[in-house]
């Protein structure tokens, strides 16, 4: 069974770097145009865009801080009139929180984070709706943790931010399938990232993300490729009935 998004026009939040530019690749592979949004860093956001271009697809860059209403309603209006249309939004941008027990965590640290992860999403969700109600089909990923199976010690402002992400993607799940749009959540474990390895090396001292493969499942710790592999499948015409769900992308635990 194909799996196309051809004719499509995905808006990726965070797709830089990581699991956002991975992301947007996969999707540009499989047809689909790609609107990559940054933060910061405009030169790795312009080298996805060189790289979805190599692809033969349609690509722009687009600069806005996801939590910030002002720069969301910015950043849509300028997509929709790029591109003409968005039928696929991938809440990927996120934040590392600092690792502190609630007693000792700033509520400014708490309000960022949970900005970043909670507000953020829906935000975009409430910007894309109109536009894509418009399409035959729309689909709307949420890229969580598995940080919500275990809501591990010292992580609250995070596993609290992305509780939340998941609870607005079960909602609009039941919301917006009238309207043809699914809404599915992707939990990814440890990946090969920059936050994951600064994550690995400050909570655990390890240096080398790899020196974990051999422990992991299937001999290696969880792609940004792994993570949009399964993205791909789920905005794809070979998911004709999966809405509402959270797949872990974890090798099995």
């Amino acid at each position: 069974m194909e799996m196309s998004v051809k004719g499509r026009v995905a808006l990726v939040t965070g797709a830089g770097r990581g699991i956002g530019r991975a992301i947007a690749l996969a999707l540009a592979a499989n047809g689909a145009d790609v609107a990559v949004n940054y933060r910061r860093d405009e030169a790795a956001a312009k080298d996805t865009v060189q790289e979805v271009e190599k692809l033969g697809r349609k690509a722009r860059a687009y600069a806005a801080s996801v939590e910030n209403w002002d720069e969301d309603v910015a950043m849509v209006a300028d997509v929709v009139r790029d591109f003409g249309r968005i039928d696929i939004l991938v809440n990927n941008a996120g934040i590392a929180s600092r690792g502190q027990a609630v007693a000792d965590t700033d509520p400014a640290e708490l309000e960022r984070v949970l900005r970043v992860h909670a507000m953020a999403p829906h935000y975009l969700a409430k910007l894309v709706l109109p536009v894509m109600r418009q399409q035959a089909r729309g689909d709307i990923i949420m890229i969580s943790s598995v940080a919500t199976d275990h809501d591990a010690a010292n992580g609250a402002p995070y596993n609290m931010g992305k509780a939340a992400m998941e609870a607005l993607a079960r909602t609009l799940a039941k919301e917006e399938r009238a309207h043809g749009i699914r809404t599915n959540i992707v939990a990814p474990s440890l990946t090969v990232t920059e936050m994951g390895k600064r994550l690995m090396k400050a909570s655990a001292g390890v240096e080398n993300i790899h020196d974990l493969d051999a422990k992991w499942p299937f001999g290696h710790v969880s792609t940004p490729e792994d993570v949009a592999a399964v993205v791909a499948f789920l905005v794809s015409s070979a998911n004709t009935y999966v809405n509402g769900q959270r797949v872990a992308v974890d090798g099995g635990g």
